[in-house]
């Protein structure tokens, strides 16, 4: 891809160089902010920092204060106490600067359906200043990227609510942001339109230096792409960090599967049961399920399954689901 710069105005581009000097550093900095509608506390007290190039998800039931977090951090908001940082910026000072190094997918995106999609994606290049020269091509870019190339001169009101949400995709990759806020950005596609989703997501992060915000109720989506999650109830910080660490603050066990040769799996069994650090086990087909009371034993379970001749194919552990902590948090907090 392209440097972002090259799609920006000089304001922007002078933006950018502070930028590159945070990326080893924070993308966002949230220290203590809170946002009242009215009698309303949205975010209550919030204290957050998401690095620069990490895919970071916010998990929160609705009304948790996510959609609000997003907009305050793109100036959209200004928060009744506390201060925020965003690319080096301050959303309250410099949001319409910053609006152009960050790309937004709303949980209901909107598009002009009277409108072709190209021309849907011509107005946003127009309002993100990309360079007339380089309109074509880009949106060209998008749309291929989108799968939605061959569809383009077709007026958006005819498709379908998957092809809506990748329009909207499109549109939020456009200008090539540093930092993307993406909610529920795989709602409505279909496998392999998720499939995509993901790696071009993984792609940004990785190989580009881009940082992702990931705002779902999709747990699955959230524990294979995040680095690291926070949940939020009620506009507060529950928790922060990888779903391997939340795992242990909440105590989730790690469970365990052994492959083995399938004739083999009635003495197999058999040698497990009477393995005492082994809890919960559940026997499927050439394959077994168990929790440990401590990852230490894995060798020497290895050791007396390999000494009894059994064939051990694979021994791996199950992490945590995240949907499983997610609601262990939330009953922790009654």
């Amino acid at each position: 891809m392209e440097p972002c710069a090259n799609a920006l105005d000089s304001a922007t581009t002078l933006a950018k160089p502070l930028y590159n000097q945070l990326m080893t550093a924070h993308a966002i900095e949230i220290q203590n902010v809170t946002r009242r509608f009215g009698e309303t506390v949205a975010v209550d007290q919030l204290s957050l920092t998401i690095d620069a190039g990490e895919v970071f998800g916010i998990l929160g039931h609705n009304g948790a204060g996510k959609t609000t977090t997003v907009r305050l951090l793109n100036g959209v908001l200004t928060p009744d106490t506390g201060t925020l940082r965003v690319l080096g910026l301050d959303p309250q000072d410099a949001g319409a600067q910053l609006r152009k190094l960050t790309g937004v997918l709303t949980e209901t995106p909107s598009v002009d359906e009277r409108l072709t999609a190209y021309d849907n994606l011509a107005i946003f290049a127009d309002l993100y200043s990309i360079p007339h020269a380089n309109v074509e091509q880009r949106i060209d870019a998008v749309l291929g990227q989108f799968g939605l190339r061959d569809r383009s001169a077709e007026r958006v009101g005819g498709y379908s609510k998957g092809m809506k949400q990748r329009l909207a995709l499109a549109r939020a990759f456009l200008h090539e942001p540093q930092l993307m806020f993406l909610d529920e950005p795989t709602s409505g596609l279909d496998p392999i339109a998720i499939q995509d989703v993901h790696k071009l997501i993984r792609q940004m992060s990785r190989d580009e230096g881009r940082t992702v915000v990931l705002c779902t109720h999709n747990l699955v989506e959230a524990q294979r792409l995040c680095d690291r999650v926070a949940v939020i109830e009620r506009g507060r910080l529950v928790a922060v960090g990888s779903p391997r660490e939340l795992a242990q603050t909440v105590g989730a066990e790690v469970r365990y599967r052994v492959e083995i040769s399938a004739d083999q799996q009635p003495h197999a069994q058999h040698l497990l049961e009477q393995f005492a650090e082994i809890t919960n086990l559940v026997v499927s087909e050439q394959s077994f399920n168990f929790t440990l009371r401590d990852r230490e034993t894995v060798p020497q379970l290895l050791a007396r399954l390999v000494a009894q001749d059994i064939r051990v194919y694979a021994i791996e552990p199950q992490q945590p689901a995240l949907e499983d902590i997610y609601v262990a948090l939330h009953q922790e907090r009654g």
